[in-house]
């Protein structure tokens, strides 16, 4: 069973073959493989996404010589 990343919410709806929508907190998300992205939809009906907010990347640290 799926969860949503925002509210843990497990009443999520299936809006097409690979997207989905939590009636908890109202955002999209997007299954594509084992790789989840989240997105907020505006009032417009447009996407923003909220990967940023939810998914950290290992950033590289840089190494600076002396």
């Amino acid at each position: 069973m799926m969860r949503c990343p925002n509210c843990n919410s497990k009443d999520i709806g299936k809006i097409g073959s690979h997207q989905f929508y939590c009636w908890g907190c109202f955002i999209e998300l997007t299954v594509n493989g084992d790789k989840m992205s989240v997105y907020q939809v505006e009032e417009d009906g447009t996407l923003s996404s909220l990967d940023d907010l939810f998914f950290e990347e290992e950033i590289p640290q840089q190494i600076h010589a002396n």
